[in-house]
């Protein structure tokens, strides 16, 4: 370990704050979108500006996520997984201000299985959405007896592929 005298560290500041006052650059052009396209935020009117500076940025944290889980998952088709027997209950993840909601519940109040339903505005529900990767609602999440996932469906006609199919699409 090597020591520095006081002066020498003075003399470390001093070189350091003469380097940082002689850096030079350009600007960084930054761009958002905005009323339904992208515009650099320096040509921004005041309010559209000043909601810019409202804007909260969120982080996904895709550690709980299982790994059969991907961008796939948007497809029309409902994802499925490996399994053994059908599905035996579900757990489904709603929103009260969801306009795909409503006929997803209709749907499954029908349904012969047992099931929970979660409203992911609610702290539980966020937390258990979180859990099993969920990231829109609605989600129905199908269980089979091992308590393993079994298959996810987003709207009624990803629940009339499991449900109403003349061969079984899960196992």
């Amino acid at each position: 370990m090597t020591t520095r005298s006081l002066a020498k560290i003075d003399a470390e500041i001093a070189r350091t704050k003469e380097a940082l006052a002689n850096v030079k650059g350009t600007e960084t052009e930054v761009y958002a979108r905005i009323v339904g396209y992208y515009r650099s935020v320096r040509n921004w009117n005041k309010g559209k500006r000043d909601e810019y500076d409202h804007r909260k940025m969120f982080v996904y944290d895709n550690k709980n996520l299982p790994e059969n889980n991907t961008k796939a998952e948007a497809s029309a088709a409902p994802e499925t997984t490996a399994c053994s027997g059908n599905p035996v209950r579900f757990e489904m993840f709603v929103r009260a201000t969801c306009p795909n909601c409503p006929p997803v519940k209709e749907y499954m109040s029908q349904v012969t299985i047992p099931g929970k339903t979660f409203d992911v505005d609610s702290e539980a529900g966020f937390n258990r959405a979180s859990e099993l990767g969920i990231m829109s609602a609605p989600t129905v999440v199908l269980f089979n007896e091992l308590g393993a996932e079994v298959g996810r469906a987003n709207s009624t006609a990803d629940l009339e592929v499991f449900f109403e199919a003349k061969e079984p699409v899960l196992c």
